[in-house]
């Protein structure tokens, strides 16, 4: 049996915490994100086909079509009402900042299985270099709403 010892102080300790700690600091920083987090890829969404499924993975049902497509340049910086849309965005991980000053398509499709209304319902998906950058779900009228495309618990 071998033993084997060591002196070690509360000082010695505390300066081995600090250092692990210090270098840790210095991992994250470097790499931007914790640990913890892994990097997402976004899907690629360069066809009709790919647009839908990608709109069924989120658990909408859509008709195969788009009912509009438009492209349009997102201005360089955000101002209103690029900025309100954008905390929507937001709340459900997607950011226009980083699409600023660039070409965005907007594809709208008709939702078929909103809970409580049969028709009226749309959803938007705005692309930016075949990435999603944006998305609602939303009707007009009277009983208008314009609310995330990714519910809460997607």
């Amino acid at each position: 049996m071998l033993i084997w010892t060591a002196k070690f102080s509360r000082k010695k300790a505390v300066a081995a915490v600090v250092l692990m700690g210090v270098v840790m600091a210095a991992l994250i920083v470097l790499t931007g994100r914790t640990p913890e987090e892994p990097e997402v890829p976004l899907p690629t969404l360069s066809t009709n086909e790919e647009r839908v499924a990608y709109l069924r993975s989120l658990g909408w049902e859509v008709e195969p079509e788009p009912i509009e497509t438009l492209q349009f340049l997102l201005p360089a910086e955000l101002e209103e009402p690029y900025r309100s849309y954008n905390e929507l965005q937001l709340s459900q991980g997607f950011d226009l900042t980083n699409c600023c000053g660039k070409q965005i398509s907007r594809c709208t499709y008709t939702v078929t299985n909103y809970p409580g209304q049969a028709e009226g319902v749309q959803a938007n998906l705005y692309i930016c270099e075949d990435a999603p950058v944006a998305g609602d779900v939303c009707s007009s009228g009277a009983r208008g709403f314009q609310e995330p495309l990714i519910q809460k618990g997607e």
